[in-house]
């Protein structure tokens, strides 16, 4: 493991034990929002404990006067209980917190756990139609499953935002290696940079992205202090059962999928008799859109498309993506065993690096739930799966997730020789390298090998590939 100091590196990763609050790449997303002249009330969506509410009290020190309200304590909630129009409540609000009228425009007013009242839902149209100048963000668990009680839901009053799991780059400024991420950052990255992101990378794929699982293994640096953390989180996400279903046999249902679920990571599934259950294809589908609703199990489904814009096809098998690859280890139990390992790649029959791969894809998803898709072709003696397609501009780019520097490209080549532009991406364990490749039956195409600790960037990287001088023509 790396860090730097002056003179280069140090066979350790760094952390930085003043410990401040995790700076979100969401927080960017939200200085626009506060500066936009057409600003609606914010609504911020996620799984439990990735860090919605701490993420709005820190964002919420850059105004003079804030509110916060938690819906669970009913004297938060009786503000929309005991008025009915926002006007009112506004009043009542800024009286109650000393605050006068004339700083309405430098007042944020923070709704947490707003799934509590669905009133308070419906009411956030008219904070954006009777008092835009007040700044409303509002944050809860399970707000998918609220939003279906609200009789007549703020469409178009309202903005959303997404947070995810802390992803590397998060990570790694979280950790203190401020100079490793700048050294990310850099697109193509450095030679000299490889093997300490390597390091950290390694890490962070065992630990996963929870901020409260990466708060204590940057203070404490053992694996054995995490223990209770992971068992509390799985354990509210199963407690949380009798809030996301409404009879006895479908709770019996999403229990078995959160017990069987991690085995079948990266994998995709039949919903008929999962896990080795006799549970029939209807209930195992609807226990898994209850639990992609509530952002614990997202399915992702294939696309056959190799144009834009893309379409899943939802009548082909899912694959399998969970929260946190960190909770996936530690339910399974493999955490001390990667610990062992110099490369991640074989961990669980090569399953955990790809689902951290499109883990982080996913957490650069910040203002859409557009979800990552990968791309078959089905027919008869020609299958194929390319693990990820990527839309840039005109072009769908093909993304193989492969062990080491070799491996089968096959897929990935009848992709290629059907596309109408020669670029594909590599993700593996090696070094970054742009290289001239050749289908089988003779098609050249370019060909970027990209370390997997640098999924964050690629958006970067495929512009990158995409628009240099010796590609340009061939692309177009």
């Amino acid at each position: 493991m790396f860090c730097y100091n002056k003179y280069g590196y140090l066979p350790l990763f760094c952390y930085n034990l003043k410990w401040m609050a995790f700076r979100r790449s969401i927080l960017d997303q939200l200085s626009r929002w506060k500066s936009s002249d057409n600003r609606k009330p914010l609504i911020i969506r996620g799984a439990r404990q990735v860090g919605k509410t701490t993420l709005v009290r820190d964002f919420a020190k850059t105004y003079q006067y804030v509110i916060n309200l938690n819906l669970e304590k009913p004297t938060d909630r009786r503000f929309f209980d005991d008025f009915d129009d926002v006007q009112t409540i506004v009043e009542s609000l800024l009286l109650v917190h000393s605050i006068p009228s004339s700083g309405i425009e430098k007042t944020l007013l923070f709704i947490d756990e707003i799934q509590e009242s669905p009133r308070a839902i419906q009411l956030l149209r008219y904070f954006y139609e009777d008092l835009p100048q007040l700044h409303v963000i509002s944050a809860g668990s399970l707000l998918e499953f609220a939003m279906h009680r609200v009789k007549s839901f703020p469409v178009g009053r309202v903005e959303f935002l997404y947070l995810h799991p802390l992803n590397f780059q998060e990570y790694l400024d979280a950790t203190g290696n401020s100079i490793l991420l700048e050294a990310l950052r850099e697109a193509p990255v450095r030679p000299a940079a490889h093997l300490p992101l390597i390091s950290g990378f390694h890490r962070y794929a065992i630990i996963g992205g929870m901020p409260e699982v990466v708060k204590i293994d940057g203070a404490n640096r053992q694996l054995s202090d995490l223990v209770a953390v992971y068992e509390s989180i799985w354990g509210t996400y199963k407690n949380d059962i009798e809030k996301y279903t409404n009879s006895d046999a479908e709770r019996k249902v999403i229990k078995h999928l959160m017990d069987t679920a991690p085995l079948y990571v990266d994998e995709r599934v039949k919903f008929q008799g999962f896990g080795n259950s006799n549970y029939r294809s209807r209930e195992v589908g609807e226990a898994f859109r209850t639990l992609d609703a509530a952002r614990i199990v997202r399915l992702l489904y294939p696309t056959t498309d190799m144009v834009p814009p893309l379409q899943a096809d939802l009548r082909k098998s899912p694959r399998l993506q969970l929260l946190d690859t960190g909770i996936i280890n530690y339910t399974l139990g493999i955490q001390a065993e990667m610990l062992a390992m110099p490369d991640l790649n074989t961990a669980y029959r090569g399953a955990i690096i790809p689902h951290l791969v499109t883990q982080e894809l996913i957490s650069l998803q910040q203002q859409t739930d557009n979800k990552p898709m990968f791309w078959v072709r089905e027919k008869t003696q020609s299958n194929a799966e390319v693990d990820l397609v990527y839309t840039y501009q005109k072009w769908v780019v093909p993304i193989e997730i492969k062990s080491g520097a070799t491996g089968s490209l096959r897929s990935l080549h009848q992709f290629v020789e059907a596309a109408d532009h020669p670029f594909a991406i590599r993700i593996y364990g090696g070094e970054f390298r742009l290289e001239n490749a050749v289908t089988p039956n003779k098609k050249p195409y370019f060909l970027l090998n990209l370390p997997y600790y640098a999924v964050t960037m690629l958006p970067q990287y495929v512009s990158w590939l995409i628009n240099q001088p010796y590609t340009h023509s061939s692309a177009r």
